[in-house]
């Protein structure tokens, strides 16, 4: 007998935690000065305006950055810190020498949800908006942003200042945790059991100090608005507080993943989903992503979207699709792979607001018969006939002698198969006679 799991009640942040509204406030506020060289990107350097960076990197262009300046009334470090600041937060998207407003700007007076992400993407990559001081060893400052996460869970749960000096020591354990779980054992002497040991500064275990670099870490996260740092304590914002929480509930549902694909390849979780309805695929989705970090979680998504099972193409899009946003560059990168193209351009039209009805408008006649193909290649490997036969009424060609033809024509590597597949599942014998001719000319190569 099938039991039904009990519904998990949406989880509430914690007390004293500002309205959604508020945070947004907030937020919208520590990113005026981002959200300003965005809209003034998007009125300078629109098309036939000229470059806006350097090299083709994000960077702006000493020359988009001085007329910024001019006009703004900034200083050219000020516009490149706002740029910077902008380019993290989704408020301006950099496409080789050319920039544009990212989707966020365009909801930003309307929307508190876009801004709200915007400030966590930012709130993410903290160790770029203020990048770490020179003179440190780069092992050393992966180790601390690993270690981070924990000690802002501790400022979390602390609800209030916590002493730098506590910070250190949790920075310390958490950092030796790392290298324990790599199996890296400190080589060096060792104390012969009973010797007095003298205390010293607190370091990672190849002896870098982690003092400058937890200094470091924290007017970085103070920089992005996360917390305030004065009198020897650190203290999460409002906005920072809410992230962390934001972040530990993530943690929360991959553990709760219903399925159970948490710890599963992209391919293997995309087959556990394939067997689930829309919402429950959604919410392994979300799970699995929440446990991984998202730029590899894309590139995996992607890999198994290159494979040779259809459904699993399909599938992976959907999921890129929870992902949103920091998906868009790698999705848009994969415009000019055959296979994958349909689907990107179907995310990319999704994702710049186009009804999910109307965005295979964007498809070429072509684009939309592979497509057919391909979904129809899903369903003959792991649907039943009636799905096959029903697949056959949403080809855009208004006959099936004309679809024949185009698929025909569109050299699906899978054309032989699917056609086979309609013939044997369609219940009219004149149309599943000539859909097998179809595709005895398709294998031949006869017309």
């Amino acid at each position: 007998m099938n039991q039904r799991r009990p519904h998990r009640a949406a989880p509430r942040p914690p007390e004293g935690t500002p309205a959604r509204s508020e945070l947004a406030r907030m937020a919208r506020s520590g990113l005026a000065d981002a959200a300003r060289i965005a809209r003034w990107a998007d009125a300078a350097l629109g098309p036939g305006r000229g470059s806006a960076t350097a090299d083709g990197k994000a960077t702006l262009s000493d020359a988009t950055a001085e007329h910024a300046a001019r006009e703004l009334g900034l200083t050219v470090a000020q516009v490149r810190a706002d740029w910077d600041t902008a380019r993290l937060a989704g408020l301006i998207e950099v496409h080789g020498d050319t920039a544009r407003p990212g989707w966020r700007l365009r909801a930003w007076n309307r929307d508190d949800g876009a801004v709200l992400r915007g400030w966590v993407a930012l709130f993410d990559a903290w160790s770029l908006a203020h990048p770490e001081p020179d003179g440190h060893e780069p092992a050393a400052v992966a180790e601390v942003v690993s270690a981070m996460p924990q000690v802002l869970s501790f400022l979390q749960l602390s609800a209030g200042p916590v002493p730098v000096a506590q910070l250190l020591d949790l920075l310390e354990q958490r950092v030796t945790e790392l290298r324990t779980e790599r199996c890296e054992v400190p080589y060096g002497p060792r104390l012969e059991p009973g010797t007095p040991e003298t205390p010293q500064p607190q370091q990672a275990a190849d002896g870098t100090p982690l003092a400058p670099l937890l200094d470091w870490a924290l007017h970085a996260l103070a920089s992005v608005g996360a917390l305030t740092c004065g009198d020897g304590h650190a203290t999460l914002t409002p906005l920072g507080s809410w992230a962390v929480w934001v972040k530990l509930e993530q943690i929360c549902v991959a553990a709760q993943s219903p399925a159970g694909n948490i710890e599963q390849s992209a391919e293997a979780m995309l087959r556990g989903c394939g067997r689930l309805r829309p919402n429950a695929a959604r919410a392994e989705y979300r799970a699995w992503l929440a446990a991984r970090p998202v730029g590899s979680a894309v590139t995996e998504l992607l890999a198994a979207a290159r494979g040779e099972d259809a459904l699993l193409r399909g599938l992976a899009f959907e999921a890129l699709r929870v992902v949103g946003a920091p998906a868009e560059p790698e999705v848009r990168a994969v415009l000019d792979e055959p296979t994958l193209r349909p689907y990107a351009l179907l995310w990319l039209a999704e994702h710049d607001g186009a009804d999910p009805e109307d965005a295979h408008e964007v498809l070429t006649r072509q684009e939309a018969t592979w497509l057919w193909v391909d979904t129809a290649a899903a369903v003959a490997d792991h649907g039943e006939a009636p799905l096959l036969v029903r697949h056959l009424e949403s080809a855009v060609q208004p006959t099936v002698p004309a679809l024949l033809d185009e698929v025909r024509a569109v050299g699906h590597p899978r054309t032989v198969q699917v056609l086979v597949a309609l013939a044997a599942a369609h219940p009219d014998p004149a149309l599943a006679k000539a859909v097998r001719r179809a595709a005895f000319q398709v294998h031949t190569g006869g017309d």
